[in-house]
């Protein structure tokens, strides 16, 4: 087991921060209200390679199911055209 290193001397500039910062109240919710169950429907839709292939490539670089980037933007299109 590594020995817990115990530091005495900090420079004054973190010294300030440490000193100058303030405690945030947890803003998350508890983990049963992290996932917010949607009515979904499944479909079978057609979408040009280009489109795809952008998706994918954003999937990649973002971690996120490019299924998921899909729906959100389809999800985003419909909340603002649905209510005029």
């Amino acid at each position: 087991m590594k020995k817990k290193t115990i530091y005495t001397n900090t420079p004054n500039n973190i010294s300030k921060a440490i000193n100058s910062s303030l405690i945030i109240d947890d803003f998350l919710p508890p983990p049963d209200k992290l996932i917010i169950k949607e009515d979904n429907s499944k479909v079978t839709i057609l979408l040009s390679k280009k489109s795809i292939s952008f998706f994918k490539d954003q999937s990649k670089k973002s971690g996120v199911p490019y299924q998921s980037m899909i729906k959100k933007v389809l999800d985003l299109y419909a909340d603002k055209f649905a209510h005029k």
